[in-house]
């Protein structure tokens, strides 16, 4: 599902995709005057724009005057969403598989609460280095190293454009820091496997099980950051499909170790697929990397084409250094302290009987489908707000966080009613099978509906931080909000576990971040976008209130059959239906527009199809 209402005129829509990829928009045709020559050209004649930009050496992406006029906004963000939904629901897909095979080979037991806690490492690994601290803080500075190009570039020839690249200075600048930071910090966690373990499970009966997998999955800290620097440039370059494909690669890599070699290493076998799948997500992202990125120039010899023999106040300026601490910190203290709430449910957990650890992540996992699905919009529309905020085009920023924000919570709304309502049913089709028992599933289902309490929550804190975030230097206030939530979450969750257990951990998670989504929602307003929170909050509670409507109709009517994959099945369905009747019934104006959006959205995909043709 992608927003496909254009918020602007088509030429501003071109002038922004074309500056945020690093070139000047070509004129309208109808305008009076061509692009001007490039200076020291060889001909006055006129000539084409874009073969003219070709021999300055301006490449998609370059800041030469004259290129090739990009599509409108509305038409790139379908085709990066439909991508974007192509590949994250594949990567979804074989995400349950890997679950199921996990549950299949392994159950509800000690094994896989080994598995797990040594899981905790690439989970972290994934937020800091892929999902946020990674894409937060590298998509708008890409996005600012592409705006310098396309305002440095006139005039140059191929050779001084590569050497003097904004882009290519900044990867020079980080990446090769970042890689010996990974490397380091894996290293260290492999040594101190014993301890990290002891930390996160501290009343796991047996850990040796646990340190050896831990041993192995630490590998990820390196994987994991290298492939979540490729794909925030990427996405940065409007490059959505290699990135898209990180979790199709990961999740295979861990499923055809399992099958391999699980008869002869048992859990470890998922460990070590997990190490395998971080190398993928590398891999499946390096030749676009080098295509459209690059890595850093060569040093020419002349003082006068090559930055790095420039004066030193000319290379601060012109090859940023991200790595500074004070600048980083905000987004590392965020990122942290989200993914902290896994840390806290593991470690309350660790004490409760043999198999805890596992229903929390089994009803983790699929609760958060639906969440992982909505914010495919923002990860396809967070370099437009970040170019847009670069530029200073505040009231474009805004109009395009309040439209990620109503299709997100539509989104998540609904995947939320289907999955509280039909809940047995899910995990009976996922799950039941080999050493995952009947009371497994009734477990992780009872617990997976506390869990999607939180959805809400845990989506709008996902499309709320990016805004935070796409500003020169980032702020502190996501940290504290997420602190705020975070501790909320460890208070609850300490005196709730005591009565009910995995319900209450669940519970906690849900409240935390709860509190985290209301702070960050009522402060975006007054430190960074001005959007109307009064308005987007009425919007979301009657998206709401067509969510339990659908809800309640899919809790009475799923027992009603027998078969669980056909009621899940009908289930799908009936639950979109009644959220769409109620939401029209009570005028929420993102349901009514739904239709229209959806048949936009597929005539620009069925005209691209006929140009393709």
């Amino acid at each position: 599902m992608t927003d496909t209402t254009p918020w602007r005129r088509p030429a501003a829509a071109a002038t922004e995709v074309a500056a945020a990829a690093g070139r000047s928009p070509r004129p309208p045709e109808s305008g009076p005057a061509r692009p001007p020559a490039l200076p020291g050209t060889a001909t006055a004649t006129p000539q084409p724009a874009a073969p003219r930009a070709r021999r300055a050496g301006a490449g998609p992406g370059s800041g030469t005057p004259g290129g090739n006029a990009p599509a409108p906004l509305g038409r790139f963000l379908a085709k990066a969403a439909a991508v974007t939904a192509g590949l994250t629901a594949a990567g979804a897909v074989f995400g349950l598989v890997r679950d199921q095979t996990i549950a299949h080979l392994f159950g509800a037991g000690h094994d896989s609460d080994s598995f797990l806690i040594a899981w905790t490492v690439p989970e972290m690994a994934s937020t800091l280095l892929i999902e946020d601290a990674m894409a937060l803080l590298m998509v708008p500075a890409f996005s600012h190293a592409l705006a310098r190009r396309a305002a440095s570039r006139a005039g140059l020839t191929r050779k001084e454009a590569r050497a003097q690249d904004p882009v290519r200075l900044l990867v020079g600048a980080t990446l090769p820091r970042l890689v010996v930071l990974l490397a380091a910090v894996a290293s260290v966690l492999i040594m101190a496997a014993p301890l990290v373990v002891g930390v996160l499970a501290p009343g796991l009966p047996d850990p040796e099980l646990a340190i050896e997998c831990t041993r192995m999955t630490a590998l990820t800290v390196l994987s994991f950051g290298i492939a979540g620097y490729f794909s925030a440039a990427l996405r940065a370059h409007r490059s959505f499909l290699p990135p898209a494909a990180i979790y199709v690669s990961y999740n295979v890599g861990i499923i055809a170790a399992m099958v391999a070699l699980h008869a002869v290493w048992g859990v470890r076998a998922a460990a070590a697929g997990v190490a395998v799948g971080g190398l993928l997500m590398v891999l499946v992202q390096l030749p676009a990397f080098i295509r459209n990125v690059g890595f850093a120039p060569r040093r020419p010899r002349t003082r006068e084409t090559d930055p790095m023999e420039a004066p030193r106040s000319r290379r601060d300026r012109d090859r940023p250094t991200l790595i500074a601490f004070a600048l980083i910190a905000p987004v590392i203290f965020f990122a942290v302290f989200r993914q902290s709430q896994v840390l806290v449910e593991r470690f309350l957990a660790a004490s409760l009987p043999p198999g805890a650890i596992s229903h929390l992540n089994y009803a983790q996992k699929v609760a958060q489908m639906p969440m992982v699905l909505s914010l495919m919009i923002c990860t396809v529309t967070f370099p437009v707000v970040a170019q847009a905020m670069a530029g200073g085009e505040r009231e474009k920023a805004r109009r395009r966080v309040e439209q990620d924000l109503a299709l997100a919570s539509l989104a998540v709304l609904m995947g939320s009613a289907l999955v509280i309502g039909y809940a047995p049913q899910i995990i009976q089709v996922l799950f039941e099978r080999g050493a995952f028992t009947h009371q497994d599933t009734l477990a992780t289902a009872s617990v997976m509906r506390v869990y999607s309490l939180g959805l809400l929550g845990h989506c709008l804190v996902g499309a709320l931080s990016r805004p935070f975030f796409s500003t020169a230097r980032p702020t502190w206030f996501p940290a504290l909000a997420m602190g705020a939530g975070l501790l909320v979450n460890i208070l609850a969750g300490a005196l709730a576990v005591r009565w009910w257990g995995t319900y209450g951990i669940a519970a906690a998670n849900a409240a935390g971040i709860s509190t985290t989504a209301v702070l960050l929602l009522t402060g975006l307003g007054s430190r960074i976008v001005s959007i109307e929170v009064r308005q987007v909050a009425l919007s979301i509670a009657r998206l709401a209130v067509s969510a339990l409507a659908a809800c309640v109709t899919g809790w009475i009517a799923g027992p009603k059959i027998p078969d669980p994959l056909l009621s899940a099945a009908l289930g799908c369905l009936l639950v979109p239906a009644m959220f769409g009747a109620t939401g029209t019934a009570i005028r929420a104006i993102e349901v009514i527009a739904l239709p229209r959006q959806i048949a936009q959205l597929t005539s620009q995909l069925t005209q691209r199809f006929r140009n393709v043709r």
